[in-house]
């Protein structure tokens, strides 16, 4: 699978992999896309889905970035929390 965004601190990959499989309850941070589909009732197959209308697999993108980053902020406020004790 190739990746398009770039990551402004490579060394966060394996980080953000890992998060990105916890927010969709997925074992493998690459099947994520797929539980948030499933979840959605959406039809997302391995492979080609040049069939999947964009505004679906906006949904399921959107889902999945937005999760992450909700749970990215969750975290840092906890390490400020953790800080300012």
């Amino acid at each position: 699978m190739s990746r398009r965004n770039k990551i402004l601190v490579p060394e966060a990959r394996n980080a953000l992999d890992q998060l990105k499989a916890n927010v969709a309850n997925a074992k493998n941070p690459n099947d994520a896309k797929y539980e948030i589909a499933k979840e959605q009732g959406l039809p997302l197959n391995k492979g080609y889905n040049g069939s999947i209308k964009a505004k679906d697999a906006g949904k399921i993108g959107g889902e999945l970035g937005g999760n992450m980053v909700k749970e990215m902020i969750k975290m840092a406020q906890q390490s400020l929390n953790n800080q300012q004790k």
